[in-house]
């Protein structure tokens, strides 16, 4: 019986430790971002402290080869999983308001100290595979078989614990909890093996850590971390932690994780934002003069959000515009039409990777709008030449690629790249920055086109009497901020596309430059 159990407790520990890993990733980028660094600070300390476990446990189980000694390191590992988002709170609340102040030295600190926390249950959940293999091989002939078979269970259970808190719990009960069910999943399955292992006098010394842990679940973990002002609604889908802000005079705004940047905007009876959202409408006039509102007929988003610029195309192109807008997130899905009037009945939202449903397309478009990722979470594989020919095939004669892509004021880098690689599929490319903001927003049409189009039919439009403001404000701000388009570095493919050098110099120029300051 003991060994059976074992093998399940070995099951379970395996389990937690992945699951542990990948809600820690979700509980530091609710605050500190998504992006490799982040992911590889997580990972290569989990795998630092991982090895640390397994050398103690090692050196522990040899000096005492006892079941009761090996559940006991598993109660205190399932106990301090859950203490991680409870000791957290203070540390997460100075992050918060930290990011908000851009103060980067208490960031910094913010960060590393999310990180040790981590120390105690990883080290003790890695402990776990090496004391039960030197308790399970009874025989030094089966040695092999027996370590290969709690190798594979742990395998086994790690491979759950990687879609567990995924697809399951983080979107069912949030982060914090996560923590919490799995420290009470593996508590159990300990508290059971010790008792199997010592009976009950030796469970009842730790009968108190259910009882804190259940407490904490029902009314330790709801709190306030993150809640600036105007909070309407929060929510976290398998992909953001996102939140719903009620500002200054009506407006509404969508913040994704970290909160730097926002995703969309809402009025009930203004829709211009004067943000990237808006130069998207600028695109088509790029063609020769004339060009008329009524020709654009056709809009794909990629990178929907709660669906600002979907807003402002039918308020412009008329209803008569057919909107595909993908978004990966469902949940952000759901936002947009609670909270942000996305509502449109020609707008068809498709719920998918934005490469994936653009590749698989039956229709063409004379509008695709790329607003899908912001340094430095930018997903590589939209950003390479087989992505914008992609992009192409998918544009009518007179179509255009529009994008909002990030900057400095003192790097370009990512916009200059960005332009050799949609320049080598793209006969014509265009430049503006949006006022105002680190957002500069990249124009490629089909066909041969040039910036004195934009400008003859900014003319005719600003002759008729019923031309659209946001319109004619749109194409007067893309004319006005045009830049010089510098086409220099390499050029992104599927099988090299470094966007993590570029994107990463960026954030480490940025923070290290005296624009931080400046946005104070």
């Amino acid at each position: 019986m003991n060994r059976k159990y074992l093998y399940l407790a070995v099951f379970f520990s395996g389990m937690t430790t992945l699951a542990v890993e990948l809600t820690a990733s979700r509980l530091i980028g609710n605050y500190f971002g998504a992006s490799n660094l982040v992911w590889a600070s997580i990972i290569g300390l989990i795998l630092i402290y991982l090895a640390a476990g397994y050398t103690i446990g090692g050196q522990w189980a040899d000096r005492s080869p006892h079941y009761r000694t090996f559940y006991q390191i598993l109660v205190w590992a399932a106990f301090t999983v859950g203490l991680v988002p409870i000791i957290s709170r203070p540390v997460l609340q100075l992050a918060a308001n930290a990011f908000d102040q851009m103060q980067m030295g208490v960031l910094f600190g913010s960060f590393v100290t999310i990180l040790v926390l981590l120390i105690v249950p990883v080290i003790l959940l890695g402990m776990a595979s090496p004391f039960a293999l030197r308790l399970a091989i009874q025989d030094a002939r089966k040695a092999g078989s027996v370590s290969g078979r709690i190798s594979s269970i742990s395998t086994l259970g790690s491979f759950i614990g990687t879609f567990l808190p995924v697809l399951l719990l983080v979107p069912l009960v949030g982060t914090y909890r996560t923590f919490l069910t799995l420290s009470g999943i593996l508590l159990i399955v300990a508290l059971i093996g010790l008792w199997l292992s010592a009976g009950w006098r030796l469970l009842a010394a730790y009968a108190w850590m259910p009882v804190v842990i259940a407490v904490l679940a029902i009314i330790g973990v709801r709190g306030d971390d993150k809640n600036p002002e105007g909070l309407l609604y929060e929510a976290e889908s398998a992909y953001n932690y996102i939140q719903v802000l009620e500002l200054e005079n009506g407006y509404r705004a969508l913040r994704l994780n970290e909160g730097q940047g926002i995703h969309s905007y809402y009025h009930p009876t203004q829709i211009n934002f004067s943000g990237p959202w808006e130069q998207v409408l600028a695109g088509p006039f790029f063609n020769p003069a004339p060009y008329s509102v009524d020709q654009v007929k056709s809009l794909a988003i990629v990178g929907l959000a709660a669906g600002t610029t979907a807003t402002q195309a039918t308020a412009v192109f008329g209803s008569d515009i057919a909107i595909d807008g993908i978004e990966i997130d469902p949940e952000i899905v759901k936002v947009g039409r609670d909270y942000f009037g996305m509502t449109q009945p020609n707008l068809n939202v498709i719920v998918q990777d934005g490469r994936w449903a653009l590749a698989h397309s039956p229709r063409t478009y004379q509008i695709v709008s790329i607003d899908a990722y912001r340094p430095p979470y930018i997903p590589w594989h939209l950003t390479t030449r087989e992505f914008f020919q992609e992009v192409r095939d998918h544009l009518t004669d007179d179509g255009v690629m529009v994008i909002n892509v990030g900057r400095t004021d003192q790097d370009r880098s990512l916009i200059n790249a960005f332009c050799k690689t949609i320049g080598s599929v793209f006969p014509s490319v265009y430049v503006m920055d949006v006022p105002g903001s680190f957002n500069s927003i990249i124009y490629a049409t089909v066909q041969f086109t040039s910036a004195r189009n934009l400008a003859d039919n900014l003319a005719d439009l600003q002759k008729q009497p019923d031309a659209n403001p946001l319109l004619v404000s749109a194409m007067t701000l893309a004319l006005e901020n045009m830049q010089p388009v510098v086409a220099e570095g390499q050029v992104f493919t599927d099988d090299l596309a470094p966007i993590e050098w570029i994107t990463n110099n960026m954030v480490m120029d940025f923070f290290l430059s005296g624009e931080v300051e400046a946005l104070e």
